[in-house]
């Protein structure tokens, strides 16, 4: 398999994982689909930066957790290029906490969620939405972290 990851980071947040888990994810969720040959590029910012692109491309005012590009190139192209994603560092951080999962176990979630919006899935319509959400459940839990939509419940 050739799957070209590359990631850059404007964000000032200290607990990003590490490359090697970022491209994990990734991989995990491209080899679910049965990509041979992929290009995803990663970038990683901060709320205020966050809240710009997601205003931009999307029309919402507020800094989420994970934006995807899906790349506009023809299949006869035969450029591997998947799209690029946009995590917003600060937003899974919090994300995390408020929904008592580990911070690794949201990352993980996050870019297998995004890399599935580059290969064309989606969750707008419920169909969809459950379809999405059933196989990032299965590719996350498959990596050993809980399932993601999972109802966390305090002891």
């Amino acid at each position: 398999m050739g799957y070209q990851i590359d990631i850059e980071s404007n964000s000032q947040s200290q607990i990003i994982p590490a490359l090697a888990e970022l491209e994990g994810w990734i991989s995990a969720a491209l080899q679910s689909q049965e990509f041979e040959d992929a290009e995803v590029s990663v970038y990683i910012v901060d709320e205020e930066e966050g809240q710009e692109l997601n205003a931009q491309y999307r029309g919402k005012d507020y800094p989420t957790n994970v934006l995807s590009f899906p790349a506009d190139i023809a299949e006869e192209v035969g450029i591997p290029l998947l799209g690029d994603l946009v995590v917003c560092a600060p937003v899974v951080e919090r994300e995390a906490q408020e929904q008592g999962k580990t911070l690794q176990a949201h990352w993980a979630h996050m870019l297998i969620h995004g890399t599935l919006h580059l290969v064309g899935f989606d969750h707008i319509e419920d169909d969809e939405a459950e379809t999405m959400e059933a196989l990032e459940t299965q590719i996350v839990t498959g990596l050993g972290y809980p399932a993601p939509y999972q109802e966390i419940t305090e002891e």
